[in-house]
């Protein structure tokens, strides 16, 4: 059982391109990916923190690649990794050939600072002859001069104007193997620059709001910013930009495709903010079922309420259900069917083995 949004989604019919075995864009699932935060020369870190993030639900990791050393690094990573791996090239063209040379599945490059014409037709060539995708990876903070001095500051028409001619480049050397980003720390901004960009071509796009912020702020930034591409049928695969743990980066993509019924992985916790009617501590109680719960991968809808107002309804729609109830019975649903009442002392316990009942069941 799974809580449907009553609104569907149509979504932006796309090429589709592949990233290792990951496909992108056409009717692919939509991709969470993040970046490594580690030097990438500390093989053994970086590789640990690519396993992390792939527990977690990653589908694409990237790694920078600032200096040989690190594209020289990308060997034995990519080796020992199953995600695809992105490598994010900045200013040094020559790293991006370095690194479609050492087993990257794509390569971001940034039309602002990877240089000149020919310096990204040798990129192309590279990604031609390693089997590798490319990322035209625009943004607002580092556009090319000459658009600036067009438009005096970024504004959708530069961020577009900017992609649309690096796909016109790829286009003409018959390169056709690449997604597109356009993207700015500005909400209107990136919002108004995708939806140009997806009128004028049918090339995956890869969303996200950059430098989004901290955990609680970039989270809450992103939701609004990608979340509203993603109602609007536009978006391939996304990134939630955080300075945080970058594995709390995957949660909340993750967070976001649940909410609007894209992409469902793990327990979905549907609780209410508690008032003087809670039959039990509503708030320590989900805090602490979403620590025990964080392991599960399993798509499961559970509800936590307080009281009899909203409880059994919201029980009738998801898997486990709780409402709390007077004289310290609370009632637990499974299915939107009563099941068993159960003390506020034993609530924590009795969910988790409720949960964990269900995903054998689904492993099954």
């Amino acid at each position: 059982m799974e809580i449907r949004p009553h609104r569907t989604i149509n979504r932006r019919k796309t090429k589709s391109i592949k990233l290792g075995k990951v496909l992108v864009g056409g009717d692919a699932p939509i991709s969470v990916q993040s970046m490594t935060n580690t030097l990438t020369t500390n093989i053994k870190e970086t590789i640990n923190q690519i396993n992390s993030l792939e527990d977690a639900g990653a589908d694409i990791v990237r790694v920078s690649c600032p200096d040989e050393d690190s594209t020289k690094a990308l060997k034995s990573i990519t080796k020992d990794v199953k995600v695809p791996i992105v490598a994010d090239i900045h200013f040094h063209y020559k790293r991006a050939i370095e690194a479609a040379e050492m087993g990257a599945s794509c390569l971001r490059i940034n039309p602002g600072n990877i240089g000149s014409k020919d310096r990204i037709l040798e990129v192309v060539k590279a990604a031609k002859d390693n089997n590798c995708s490319l990322r035209i990876g625009v943004n607002a903070g580092s556009l090319d001069k000459t658009l600036l001095e067009k438009y005096k500051e970024p504004c959708p028409e530069a961020l577009v104007e900017s992609a649309m001619y690096n796909v016109k480049l790829l286009e003409d050397n018959n390169f056709f193997n690449f997604k597109i980003s356009v993207k700015s720390s500005d909400i209107f901004l990136t919002v108004k620059s995708y939806k140009k960009l997806s009128e004028l071509c049918d090339y995956p796009l890869h969303l996200g709001i950059t430098e989004a912020g901290g955990l609680l702020t970039g989270s809450i930034k992103s939701s609004i910013g990608i979340g509203q591409l993603l109602m609007e049928g536009i978006g391939d695969t996304i990134r939630v930009s955080l300075s945080s743990d970058p594995v709390d980066e995957i949660k909340a993509g993750y967070e976001i495709l649940k909410s609007l019924g894209i992409r469902s992985r793990g327990v979905n916790i549907i609780s209410c903010p508690s008032c003087a009617r809670q039959a039990f501590p509503v708030i320590e109680t989900v805090k602490e079922l979403e620590k025990r719960l964080s392991h599960v991968k399993k798509p499961i809808t559970l509800s936590i309420i307080g009281c009899v107002v909203n409880g059994p309804g919201e029980a009738s729609q998801t898997e486990i259900g709780l409402t709390g109830g007077g004289q310290d019975n609370n009632l637990l649903y499974l299915s939107g069917i009563p099941h068993t009442k159960v003390a506020s002392a034993e609530i924590i316990n009795k969910v988790v083995q409720l949960v964990e009942e269900k995903v054998k069941e689904k492993n099954i």
